[in-house]
């Protein structure tokens, strides 16, 4: 038997106090797994755009890591897009930031993808 408190009508209250702490949950795990996936997106970019800018296995992880690093402490979109850009730009290679933008679009959907999958 519920010995919870009695609302108005004689609703249990604990019912909703249990459903509003089940939906406050479920919104930490889905900001939690949205904070996941930003970051693999972020250094999938990495990994991307410094393929384009030909940089060595070794370099690529590094500057795939300082990526993430960049969205942690920016933690604006945007900023990742300028920094990726001007990278980019700044090796010669003619790209857009419409085509980085959609690129990371690309990833974040890759990403969720992933995690949702267990990968």
């Amino acid at each position: 038997m519920d010995t919870g408190r009695v609302g108005l009508l004689g609703v249990s209250m604990t019912t909703f106090d249990d459903r509003e702490q089940g939906y406050e949950r479920k919104f930490a795990q889905d900001e939690a797994l949205e904070f996941k996936a930003k970051s693999r997106s972020n250094r999938l970019l990495g990994l991307w755009a410094g393929e384009l800018m030909g940089l060595e296995e070794k370099h690529l992880e590094d500057y795939a890591a300082a990526i993430v690093r960049s969205e942690v402490t920016a933690a604006d979109e945007e900023d990742v897009i300028r920094r990726v850009l001007g990278d980019l730009v700044g090796a010669g290679l003619k790209v857009t930031e419409g085509q980085v933008r959609g690129k990371l679009h690309e990833l974040l959907a890759i990403a969720r993808g992933q995690l949702q999958s267990g990968e």
